[in-house]
């Protein structure tokens, strides 16, 4: 018997797998549950895993692939490519990457065509500007910002696509550990403008996924 019953009927109930949240379990506990996956012959992605876990399970297991900037483990290859549309993950500053990759990890591994978009933010905003082409090419936008967090509320007023709002605890002082962000990206006169919680990179991902209406590749 397993001590962790794993959601496997996700699949074919929404149209994504059962994810698996690293962070507050050990080394051991995340290895038995990735056992499960293995036994199913099924992909399996671990988030916010610490570096010295992922170091230590990657290590003893050829089939494992530690992302230390997203701070994911992967067991097995990325679902199969879709044609539910694309994303771009849009970046403000480079401080902002492991919330950008791990949105972008998911995305990927659930077969989604995606692009990384960094350091667009409000301060160098020339920069946004000269992105926006292939920002407009994609299909749903994931725009990730710390410190005041303005950046979603500028593209929202640029691009007609969803946007999905991600804020982060990047900054100083008042930015409070994103809450000042995400008070801000709540508070967007920008309309339609959807916000996940602080540093939800994983929750952004998968937000944009059923945006995209994608179906699950069936086992």
């Amino acid at each position: 018997m397993h001590d962790h019953d794993i959601d496997f009927e996700r699949q074919d109930r929404l149209g994504f797998p059962e994810f698996v949240f690293g962070e507050g379990k050990t080394v051991e506990q995340i290895g038995a549950i990735l056992d499960q996956f293995r036994e199913r012959g099924v992909s399996g992605l671990v988030t916010r895993v610490q570096p010295e876990k992922g170091e230590v399970l990657a290590g003893a297991h050829d089939d494992l692939h530690h992302d230390p900037v997203a701070r994911t483990l992967q067991l097995g290859p990325d679902h199969p490519a879709t044609e539910s549309g694309t994303v771009a993950v849009c970046a403000a500053g480079t401080s902002d990457a492991p919330v950008a990759a791990e949105a972008a990890k998911v995305l990927r591994f659930l077969g989604i065509e995606t692009a990384t978009f960094v350091d667009k933010g409000v301060a160098g905003i020339h920069r946004l500007m000269k992105a926006l082409p292939e920002l407009k090419d994609a299909d749903v936008v994931i725009c990730i910002a710390g410190f005041e967090g303005a950046l979603p509320s500028v593209l929202s007023g640029l691009v007609h696509q969803p946007i999905i709002g991600v804020p982060t605890s990047v900054g100083y002082g008042v930015a409070a550990g994103g809450t000042t962000a995400l008070h801000a990206m709540l508070s967007s006169c920008a309309n339609g403008l959807t916000v996940v919680n602080i540093d939800n990179g994983f929750g952004a991902a998968i937000a944009a996924a059923r945006i995209l209406g994608r179906k699950g590749p069936r086992a």
